[in-house]
């Protein structure tokens, strides 16, 4: 959305939360989701594998919410860990937002304002507005619940990019901000987003002594809030040239601090095509192409005056992003945010989410779950009725990712994970983060072979030319599990594959076979299915879908 409103000293409410939140201690949060049937999730960052999220190797399904405001709770005077920022304030709305089944909270990470501002000057950082960051960090870790922090604000709300156009000597607003993503014109601009994304990604939580790039508590990184290269010029509002080239030099530069965590964009997905929207310089297939991009993001509001979509219409809509998202960018798609208002909220959302699901929608996260009365059009507080229906979504997704008991958090102070993404390079997208069965064993055996006609495979392919992604899904077509698997196929030209996840790949020219890893995806139930994808490297115009599959010796279907 455009406009933000900017809650001030705002009172207290929840006192069932706040109970909760007083048994907290400052520095040493306990208190987790009571249900921990997936610990062994606690250490682990979210990566993503082919067009899916993943953690621990498995497709991970999220259902969240945006509480862009947690950075402002707090008087943002006197000593930084009694007044300055309100503990039990944070506290008390995680456990509310835990209670209510959120798995991740979008938010904001920038401020240029005198009040709980990041960057009140250039390159001067509040310590004190970090510290409270830091504590928003410890009290999600404690409630189960990850982190999307945005880097930066296209529109006014807390100074956004307009402030470092004008510490530039440039003005900002419309289409004064366009300058920003322009070196030409602002190259100082260009300086002080990396210098503040740095210390940001570098910065060490005072309480647990992990720096930010290497806590799984962060799910991803977004770049900016909605940003966009409008109005220069009819060609720059279709093809999205420049601000495609800003978003290659940020996330490369992102990437090469923090390689572990997620990275996107934070893009509307408005345009022409979509019917959402105009042409405004942010194309969503074109911009989220950008190798450093792990997943895609758009925002729906179809309620909004110069929307105006109905609810099959604004179902259509998604499905079309999450189509492009899933089969020309080959991207997880997170649904970053959307709601409705002067409409049944309830009867929305009762349709919205399950057509999100069966579309294979990898993320939600609805604007936006507030602790009082502060926007009566979106903002959405403890007990509204609309949150039973998001609490079924939540449980619809938490089974698609078989956490059918809930996700487990990170605990207060984890232990960096030892894993990370390969820094991105110029061949190959590092859009797939390291492999989950990079410590299995290459030549794990298969099972007994697979009874005739008892299989059938899918192959996705997504393919940008001198690169490529392969998504395969293996079916069980029999009444026998199948214990132990080994996936055999021909390329049809020169491609490599360069990383595989979920499976163990050998190749031997053009042949390649894929085997099941030595401690997980062992067995494909009957009836069942089970997924791996792979990135490769390719020459332009010989790529194309293998023509037969063999599955542990056995020929298998297509479908």
């Amino acid at each position: 959305m455009h406009q933000r409103l900017r809650p001030r000293r705002a009172s207290r409410l929840a006192p069932t939360a706040v109970l909760l939140a007083a048994a907290l201690t400052a520095t040493g949060l306990t208190l987790g989701r009571a249900d921990t049937a997936q610990a062994d999730t606690a250490s682990a960052f979210a990566t993503r594998c082919g067009i899916h999220f993943c953690l621990n190797g498995k497709e991970y399904y999220f259902a969240g919410t945006n509480t862009y405001d947690l950075f402002t709770y707090g008087s943002a005077s006197g000593d930084t860990e009694t007044q300055f920022m309100d503990k039990a304030r944070i506290d008390a709305q995680f456990a509310n937002l835990q209670a209510d089944k959120v798995d991740v909270v979008r938010l904001w990470m920038f401020n240029h304002e005198n009040w709980h501002g990041f960057e009140k000057a250039k390159g001067v950082y509040d310590e004190q507005e970090f510290a409270q960051f830091d504590y928003i960090v410890q009290s999600a870790k404690a409630h189960g619940i990850r982190l999307v922090p945005v880097f930066e604000n296209y529109w006014e709300a807390y100074g956004g990019i307009d402030t470092r156009l004008q510490w530039e000597g440039l003005s900002g607003d419309q289409p004064g901000r366009a300058a920003f993503f322009d070196k030409s014109r602002c190259s100082g601009c260009f300086t002080s987003y990396k210098n503040y994304v740095s210390y940001a990604l570098n910065r060490v939580n005072h309480y647990s002594g992990v720096k930010y790039k290497d806590d799984p508590t962060i799910f991803a990184w977004d770049l900016m809030n909605e940003p966009r290269y409008e109005g220069q010029s009819a060609a720059e509002n279709v093809d999205g040239t420049t601000l495609r080239a800003w978003v290659d030099e940020m996330g490369a530069f992102v990437k090469g601090i923090d390689s572990k965590h997620l990275l996107g964009v934070g893009l509307e997905g408005h345009g022409t095509n979509y019917g959402f929207g105009g042409d405004e310089g942010n194309p969503f297939v074109a911009v989220q192409q950008s190798p450093y991009l792990d997943y895609t993001s758009a925002h729906p509001y179809p309620t909004e005056s110069w929307a105006n979509l109905s609810v099959d219409q604004t179902k259509a809509l998604i499905r079309s992003w999450i189509a492009d998202s899933h089969d020309k960018v080959g991207k997880p798609f997170f649904m970053g945010e959307f709601n409705v208002h002067n409409a049944d909220r309830s009867a929305w959302w009762s349709q919205i989410y399950p057509d999100f699901e069966a579309a294979g929608g990898d993320g939600s996260a609805f604007w936006w779950y507030q602790d009082h009365n502060v926007d009566g059009k979106f903002g959405v507080l403890a007990g509204a009725p609309e949150l039973s229906v998001f609490r079924a979504h939540s449980d619809r997704m938490r089974a698609k990712s078989g956490l059918v008991s809930g996700t487990s958090s990170p605990s207060p102070s984890p232990s960096p994970s030892a894993s990370a993404s390969a820094s991105p390079t110029a061949s190959a997208p590092p859009t797939a983060s390291a492999s989950p069965s990079a410590s299995a064993s290459a030549s794990a055996s298969a099972g007994s072979p697979a009874p005739a006609g008892s299989c059938a495979v899918h192959y996705g392919l997504s393919d940008w030319g001198g690169t490529f992604n392969g998504d395969v899904t293996i079916k069980n077509t029999g009444t026998a599990a199948i214990n132990g698997w080994q996936l055999a196929f021909a390329f049809p030209g020169g491609q490599q594959v360069t990383t595989m996840w979920n499976a163990v790949s050998a190749q031997n020219g053009r042949q390649v076979t894929a085997t099941n890893p030595s401690s997980y995806n062992t067995v494909i139930a009957a009836s069942g299915s089970l997924n791996f994808g792979f990135s490769g490297t390719s020459v332009a115009g010989t790529n194309g879908v293998p023509a037969a599959f063999t599955l542990n010796g056995t020929a298998c279907g297509t479908y």
